[in-house]
């Protein structure tokens, strides 16, 4: 059954289903129905038979009298009478004796029923004094409803003479269940047809959107990231499904543009060096080996293009190590004993600088020393680079809710919005590089930026132009 329903669309499965729920809520509010009405009609009838039959049972013994010495007596010359009177054209009454002896018979017409057989389970719990009995049965091949009323020589005597046994036809119950049956099921099939069909064009009307989203996502697998889901003025699960769907591919979109930006750049970086390689090499080839000077200059400039590129494969080796927290070695560090020894490492980057630490409370945080130090090695380097000599770079920190935010502060000349929004792309340089240092990969920031996610900590950088950046890093305590 499985298998099969795998083979049909999701309309298909949910408009079954909702049939299938419908047919059975249907199916049971119409037998409820039903059973109610076929119980109300058979009360109603055992009510009016009994309501009948009450005032031709007491006219009959009071005009009996109760001093008479035959009232005490059920026999067939003075209960035919009483048997007559409760008989009709859909009712036949007979007078049992307590010997369970049938002593009268109201049946005198062809045309009247004939009285059912005697169920002597009911006679004798009618002779123990039972006054509401009735039961259904079948006669002559037909339906009918049998009640058993005790006689007593007065109202209210405990004595029982014998019992009036009425036979009454359900022909009228059956007739009328019947048509009640007709218009049950018109309207059952009514709603059936209406309700499956709406629900078919409310279910389509629904999953129209998941059609289309379908449709996106075919055109995206060809590589247009343009395409969007446009599912609008939905709040329900699939206007929510639509909207992540569309912040996926806006991030999916982000990443395949910064891993072409990537790319490009890494190929940028790496050609340049290998170009002064190449040129160098070829000048030495046609013949500058001979001319020692050239050649040591030229060896000169391809040892430093060499480290610029050792430099840049190790900076991309440790892009690529920090995805992993496993490549950690953290051990709980207090941070006042940390910064003073990092200070007096940093004196030698920033020699043209000032540097102020204000210090913040005192912390224990659980972190690899190796990483925080060049986390904060690379920021400083980078306030040094794009600030003016003489001026001021601050660091302090803070604790915030199971956080130490640190803060870097310099004093150069900021970074405007559109600088800021790469500032943590690779091999992304500012313009504002200071000659003075030398040139730099532009893997800086982002390394920075891994290794402090690695951590499970945040960065962000604030800055103005003309009055300074500060750059923000958490790290959980």
């Amino acid at each position: 059954m499985t298998n099969i329903l795998k083979n049909y669309s999701l309309r298909t499965k949910l408009v079954l289903l909702y049939t299938i729920l419908l047919i059975f809520s249907v199916s049971l509010i119409s037998y409820y129905s039903y059973w109610n009405t076929w119980q109300m009609l058979i009360n109603n009838k055992a009510s009016n038979m009994r309501a009948r039959a009450k005032p031709i049972i007491e006219h009959f013994l009071n005009s009996k009298g109760s001093d008479s010495p035959d009232s005490n007596k059920v026999t067939r010359q003075n209960f035919s009478e009483l048997a007559y009177d409760l008989t009709s054209r859909n009712a036949t009454a007979i007078i049992i004796n307590t010997n369970g002896e049938v002593i009268a018979t109201g049946k005198r017409l062809p045309e009247e029923m004939e009285p059912s057989p005697i169920n002597y389970k009911y006679f004798h719990q009618a002779l123990s004094g039972k006054n509401e009995i009735s039961y259904i049965t079948d006669a002559n091949g037909k339906r009918v409803q049998v009640f058993l009323i005790p006689i007593r020589p007065r109202p209210g005597n405990q004595k029982i003479i014998g019992v009036i046994q009425i036979s009454a036809s359900l022909s009228d119950v059956n007739k009328t269940l019947f048509q009640h049956s007709v218009e049950l099921f018109s309207v059952v099939a009514i709603i059936l047809i209406v309700g499956i069909l709406l629900g078919y064009w409310l279910i389509g009307i629904s999953l129209k959107d998941l059609q289309n989203l379908s449709v996106t996502c075919q055109e995206i697998s060809k590589g247009n990231f343009t395409k969007r889901a446009d599912i609008k003025n939905r709040k329900d699960e699939i206007g929510k499904l639509a909207d992540s769907f569309n912040l996926m591919i806006n991030k999916l979109e982000n990443m395949f543009d910064l891993q072409k930006r990537f790319v490009a750049n890494a190929a940028h970086e790496l050609l340049t060096p290998l170009t002064g390689l190449k040129g160098s090499l070829e000048v030495i080839l046609r013949g500058a080996q001979d001319d020692r000077e050239t050649v040591n200059k030229l060896s000169k400039g391809m040892y430093k293009e060499v480290n610029h590129l050792i430099r840049l494969c190790d900076q991309l080796l440790g892009l690529s190590r920090l995805e992993s927290t496993t490549n950690l070695s953290k051990r709980q560090i207090v941070l006042h004993e940390f910064i003073n020894e990092f200070k007096q490492k940093a004196k030698y980057i920033i020699k043209s600088h000032s540097f102020i630490i204000q210090e913040g409370p005192y912390v224990k945080l659980t972190a690899d020393p190796d990483l925080l130090e060049q986390i904060l090695f690379n920021l400083l380097s980078n306030a040094v680079r794009y600030s003016n000599a003489g001026t001021t770079i601050f660091l302090n920190w803070k604790l915030i809710p199971d956080y130490v935010e640190f803060r870097v502060v310099d004093q150069g000349k900021g970074m405007s919005k559109e600088v800021l929004s790469h500032a943590f792309e690779p091999f992304y340089r500012g313009k504002n590089q200071n000659s003075s240092f030398e040139k730099g990969t532009g893997l800086g920031l982002a390394l920075t930026k891994s290794m402090i996610e690695t951590h499970g900590g945040t960065i962000k950088i604030k800055s103005i132009p003309g009055k300074g950046t500060t750059i923000y890093f958490t790290l959980p305590i």
